[in-house]
């Protein structure tokens, strides 16, 4: 019996010390502290610990290369390229959760990315951004209770979600906002200035 406590009690331990928390954990980091304690993987499927943006602003999106929306990766573009020297930073999380308008392979969206729209800003593996396989991330960035649109799951592809230079969740755009647009750009401008 001593036995079995002292492994339950191991197994919970590995389970509270995981890097990816559970959405408990996720909740609680999203009300209270910075979502760049998150790993994440690159596009090329390399680790990439998003506390490397600490003290930029970050314009995180989930997208799609099959979308009504796609069009916004040239936004998405505009904007980095005119806020990347003032610490500003688009991220690219391909999902495919939204009518399966991302069905390709990292590679593939990579590629499209590339030559369509000459993204430079940085792209990531494919996730889910709702439900049980939801990235970490976005289960971090949708319980935030942030404006204009509150908290709550993702509800297509290219929501945008605005960063702070503490990390912090401060802002939420539809899909159908515009990333050069200005009511984007203004909150961009804010977030730099603050």
């Amino acid at each position: 019996m001593k036995i079995k406590s002292f492994l339950m009690g191991v197994c919970i331990m590995g389970l509270a010390s995981s890097s990816n928390p559970s959405p408990v954990q996720a909740v609680e980091a999203a009300k209270t502290g910075s979502v760049l304690a998150t790993t994440v993987k690159s596009i090329e499927g390399a680790p990439v610990e998003l506390s490397k943006y600490e003290g930029k602003v970050l314009l995180v999106v989930n997208v799609a290369s099959k979308c009504g929306y796609t069009s916004q990766y040239s936004g998405m573009q505009e904007v980095y390229t005119k806020y990347k020297d003032k610490g500003f930073e688009v991220l690219g999380f391909p999902c495919n959760q939204f009518g399966g308008q991302e069905p390709g392979s990292n590679k593939d969206i990579q590629e499209f990315c590339s030559s369509k729209y000459k993204v430079t800003f940085d792209m990531f593996d494919k996730i889910d951004v709702n439900g049980a396989n939801a990235s970490p991330l976005y289960k971090q960035l949708t319980a935030a209770e942030t404006k204009p649109k509150g908290a709550g799951k993702v509800g297509w592809n290219f929501e945008k979600f605005l960063i702070n230079k503490k990390g912090e969740v401060v802002a939420r755009f539809p899909s159908s906002a515009d990333p050069d647009g200005k009511e984007v750009t203004a909150a961009i401008e804010k977030a730099l200035a603050e």
